[in-house]
């Protein structure tokens, strides 16, 4: 009897183990994505996730930029960045991927402004252009791919979003890269209020113009009035008003950038 109890004790704990290691976590590397097959998150992106990736200054991963081999094709990453231009067809990828580390260490947001390109540094920052409507969108590069012959990159859901082919699995695009000795001055706007209608909007415009003594403007979209401060030049004094903004009742503000 105790030799019977002993046998089901360790065939329940091989069961248990052997669970663990099928179970599709991110840590299990033999099935590393929970999903066999990508797909579109089950919302839009925000008004504040597509905002263009910020260009600052950054430190290129030493391991990412070593030659590599993948599908039995080799890879060299370039050195620098300046002046690379390109054209081709860009995809996107989304939920499957979605809070797995990318090839630079960093964490996937399908929602984030970035990319995967096979050779660009990492990170690096590019200007994507959708060639067939003329929008962009500028992105920050911090992984490897996509690895198919007629790919030129892979960009997040909420820029391919932003480009306008998010619905057609890939676009035609050209590449520019960014440094930061080709970026421009950003103006910071901050959103305060969204609102139906005009009259209380401009009620609330002139309000915070003479508490917070800064410019104020309206954009419309969809029937919606949008008010926002600014632009402010000194980001320090943006993110100030901003926290005031937020202990002032407006806890939804959120700061935007000029393009």
């Amino acid at each position: 009897m105790q030799y019977l109890v002993k046998l089901i004790s360790l065939s329940s704990l091989m069961l248990v183990l052997a669970a663990c290691s099928s179970s599709g976590s991110k840590t299990d590397h033999s099935s590393r994505y929970s999903m066999r097959h990508d797909a579109a998150p089950l919302r839009v992106p925000t008004e504040l996730e597509m905002q263009d990736a910020v260009v600052v200054p950054v430190s290129k991963s030493a391991s990412a930029g070593r030659p590599y081999t993948v599908l039995g094709k080799n890879y060299t990453p370039m050195l620098d960045e300046t002046g690379y231009t390109a054209e081709g067809t860009a995809s996107w990828y989304g939920r499957k991927f979605h809070g797995y580390h990318t090839s630079n260490g960093e964490v996937y947001d399908m929602f984030a402004m970035t990319a995967a390109h096979k050779t660009l540094p990492l990170p690096s920052f590019v200007k994507v252009t959708n060639t067939s409507n003329g929008k962009s969108v500028i992105v920050r590069v911090n992984d490897r791919g996509p690895f198919h012959d007629d790919r030129l990159i892979d960009l997040s859901y909420a820029a391919a979003y932003k480009l306008g082919y998010y619905h057609h699995g890939t676009a035609k695009v050209k590449l520019e890269a960014i440094t930061m000795a080709d970026s421009t001055e950003r103006l910071s706007y901050i959103q305060v209020a969204a609102g139906s209608t005009l009259k209380n909007i401009e009620a609330l415009a002139y309000t915070l113009r003479q508490q917070y003594h800064l410019p104020t403007n309206i954009v419309e979209k969809d029937a919606i009035y949008r008010l926002r401060l600014g632009p402010i030049k000194d980001a320090e004094q943006a993110q100030q008003v901003l926290e005031k903004l937020k202990l002032d009742q407006f806890q939804n503000a959120f700061l935007l950038y000029s393009q």
